[in-house]
């Protein structure tokens, strides 16, 4: 579970306090769920605090938002530059940044097009997604409930609607004592988790679902095939089947909130020994020292965040 406390929330070009930042309950988001964000991490360096592939991560809200006719006011660069300043206002890490695009004026209507676009972005604690098993290893189970097919929802969009699917499978797999759900795609082939694209080893080759399986194509899982290719490790993006999964050597979840999780159970059935095996625990390291600024080959991934406070941006002419 997420902390939702801080100290500044950017809203439309200003910094607000995080207790007044309000949105009106008529809003169009709210009532049919067209909205889109991202989830970005702030992690501590040794020269100071450093965005996590900021630039990927809102090239994709943008385009999310292109996807559900959603102008956004804001550049790139001046999305990018309010994230750094929320980040820097609230000075917590490790971070979780959230940017939201959403319409906040008072208007219903399935089809309005008129209203506000608006953009807010937080930066709240992060804690471990997954509680102790992010890094010991989690239980999860195969959802009854299916991942929609992108003709119906975008799946390549990090769209706000898209995560009422997640949120059955994940309540499902919580009151069944799981720590999180895996779903299947519509033709029963292993899609992703909740809020965490999937990973598998097999016989020391690593497996992942392709953009085919109507997965939300995560910037972490983009980290990661880089980072194993550059262990020397082959990574191959297939369709899956739920009889791979349960008789891969290794199991584990990627998600910028998640980071790296390895699984040890699905369902009744045992992920090799029960605890992160060998490939697993090399791409954890390497990610951790990545993301801490340790790795120098990946330092073009990291947003370095400015002392103080920049100019907030300003609504595009």
């Amino acid at each position: 579970m997420m902390a939702a406390n801080g100290k500044k929330i950017w809203m439309d070009g200003r910094l607000v306090d995080f207790d007044n930042a309000y949105v009106h309950v008529l809003n169009h988001t709210i009532h049919y769920g067209v909205g889109v964000f991202e989830g970005i991490r702030g992690y501590s360096t040794p020269k100071g605090p450093a965005i996590f592939r900021l630039k990927e991560h809102v090239a994709r809200l943008i385009a999310s938002a292109h996807v559900y006719l959603m102008p956004i006011p804001f550049s790139a660069e001046q999305i990018e530059r309010a994230v750094l300043e929320t980040q820097t206002a609230n000075d917590v890490l490790p971070s979780y940044i959230r940017p939201l695009v959403y319409r906040g004026e008072p208007a219903l209507g399935v089809k309005n097009l008129k209203g506000k676009v608006s953009l807010a972005i937080a930066a709240i604690p992060a804690k471990k997604y997954l509680g102790a098993g992010s890094e010991t290893g989690v239980r999860a189970k195969i959802s009854p409930f299916r991942k929609p097919h992108s003709d119906a929802n975008p799946s390549f969009a990090k769209a706000c609607g898209n995560y009422i699917n997640s949120y059955l499978a994940g309540a499902d797999a919580t009151k069944d004592g799981y720590e999180e759900a895996i779903l299947l795609d519509q033709n029963g082939f292993v899609a992703e988790g909740t809020g965490e694209n999937v990973f598998l080893v097999r016989n020391g080759v690593v497996y992942t679902p392709g953009p085919e399986a109507d997965i939300l194509l995560g910037i972490t899982r983009d980290s990661v095939i880089q980072i194993a290719r550059d262990l020397g490790y082959t990574v191959v993006e297939k369709m899956l089947t739920v009889n791979e999964l349960l008789t891969a050597d290794e199991v584990f979840f990627t998600g910028t909130y998640a980071e790296i999780a390895p699984v040890k159970e699905i369902g009744h059935y045992a992920i090799g020994e029960r605890v992160p095996g060998p490939i697993t625990r090399d791409v954890m390291e390497t990610f951790s020292k990545v993301v801490h600024g340790e790795e120098p080959k990946y330092s073009k991934w990291l947003a370095p965040v400015p002392p103080l406070a920049a100019p907030t941006a300003r609504t595009r002419s």
